[in-house]
């Protein structure tokens, strides 16, 4: 858990910056540069990537049955490409929250590839292949 739901969020501000330093430490130690990382979170964790990862200059941002934490917005700066899926079953994150993450996005000129699937709050394998394809296409590695 990154955060406490139950306490405002309790939690919140020393996650972000534990994940923000983190990212900002990988080119430094694996050689990769943050334009060639995507950064994937699952449900609080995929608010914590669209969180964080709207301020830096990654190659892509993956929410799986996620939200937005309001207002989690940047104005003003380049939004990475963002692959967004959600369950249409899903019981424990609305997908209303996924629908709005992806409107808010859009009407911010981010490049939303949205999908909604025949699930839960899980990943089932089709989603891999979202996953896959997108990865590749904002990393631009070969196909295969």
């Amino acid at each position: 858990m990154w955060y406490d739901f139950g306490a405002g969020y309790q939690g919140l501000d020393h996650s972000r910056q534990a994940l923000t330093d983190w990212l900002k430490s990988l080119p430094t130690s694996t050689g990769i540069p943050l334009s060639r990382t995507v950064l994937t979170g699952f449900s609080q964790g995929a608010a914590m990537t669209l969180d964080v990862g709207l301020s830096l200059p990654l190659a892509g941002l993956i929410g799986l049955s996620g939200y937005l934490h309001p207002p989690a917005i940047p104005h003003g700066q380049t939004i990475p490409p963002s692959l967004l899926v959600h369950g249409r079953q899903d019981q424990v994150v609305p997908l209303r929250a996924a629908q709005e993450a992806r409107d808010r996005l859009t009407a911010l000129g981010a490049r939303v590839e949205y999908h909604e699937i025949e699930m839960g709050h899980e990943i089932k394998p089709a989603v891999l292949t979202l996953i896959r394809n997108f990865v590749q296409t904002v990393v631009e590695l070969p196909a295969g």
